[in-house]
């Protein structure tokens, strides 16, 4: 299974005895899973539905639903009615205030149209059951077509993070090349501080020797290479495995942070801590596109 994004947009439609349903399904980042819907008022009482549904196939990111109710006019026009007694009463109470005012007395059925009450339509979708299936079907298409989105810029998003961990890899590899080196520079740099400062100390002086094992021992990275490496490995079994891989690479990112930091504190080396530098830039730019991951 391929890793998916969290941004896609699907949409979906279905059409049955002259009412046809639009569903629109927008996705973007979110770490956790949120809904929105908007639903026709006829529709209302399915929204616990519709939200179910999207979840059943999406665990996380920021859902925007819109469901469009098309009727055909045909059912429009059975939907409508008028109510004459109301017209009635209108009418009476028009030519009243008519003949009071002496106004002309020209009111015609299209006048009707244009008395609140008159003239209602009955919400088409509310005698229509078939409307949930018709529902369930649009959203099932633009479910798919989202995760289709998803999928597709999730092997993108795949592809460009395990280039990224490469060349940490490759980072990680100069670092542990020269890490051995540490300490035999420090001493060195040491005996040169020393002699320029005029001491007569011995280079096999059991001090000397003492502040320089104490110095390889805490510089000593080794540790902090065998995790990275670990972490570099669960990395690429994760984006292996698919699908959910934002949250399990999201907390081997942190890991991994956790270690170069380490290690830059602890290597107290020019050249390494300038690797460590180009680490964790790159390290960032990872965890800028992991949020991307559902």
């Amino acid at each position: 299974m391929a890793i998916h994004s969290m941004t896609g947009f699907g949409r979906g439609t279905a059409a049955a005895r002259g009412i046809r349903v639009m569903v629109e399904l927008k996705s973007v980042n979110h770490r956790q899973f949120d809904c929105r819907i908007d639903l026709p008022p006829p529709l209302g009482e399915w929204e616990v539905a519709v939200r179910e549904q999207i979840h059943e196939s999406i665990a996380r990111g920021s859902i925007a639903c819109k469901v469009v109710l098309d009727v055909s006019p045909v059912i429009r026009r059975q939907s409508a009615t008028v109510d004459e007694a109301l017209a009635r009463a209108y009418l009476a109470r028009l030519r009243q205030i008519a003949g009071r005012l002496g106004l002309k007395d020209d009111l015609s059925s299209a006048s009707l149209l244009n008395l609140p009450g008159v003239v209602s339509f009955e919400s088409p979708a509310a005698g229509f059951r078939s409307c949930r299936t018709l529902i369930r079907i649009g959203l099932n298409k633009a479910i798919k077509a989202l995760n289709a989105m998803r999928e597709r810029e999730g092997r993108t998003l795949g592809r460009d993070i395990a280039d990224r961990l490469k060349r940490l890899q490759a980072l990680m590899l100069r670092i542990e090349r020269r890490a051995p080196g540490v300490a035999p520079y420090y001493r060195q740099a040491l005996l040169k501080r020393i002699h320029e400062a005029g001491l007569n100390v011995n280079a096999e002086d059991p001090r000397l020797l003492k502040e320089i094992a104490l110095y390889a021992d805490r510089s000593d990275i080794s540790e902090e290479i065998t995790r990275l490496r670990s972490h570099f490995q669960q990395c690429v079994a994760v984006i292996a495995t698919g699908e959910l891989a934002g949250r399990p690479l999201d907390f081997l990112v942190q890991e991994l942070f956790r270690e170069i930091n380490t290690i830059g504190s602890k290597a107290n080396d020019r050249v390494i801590a300038s690797e460590v530098i180009r680490f964790k830039a790159e390290l960032e730019r990872i965890r800028e596109q992991v949020q991307n991951i559902a």
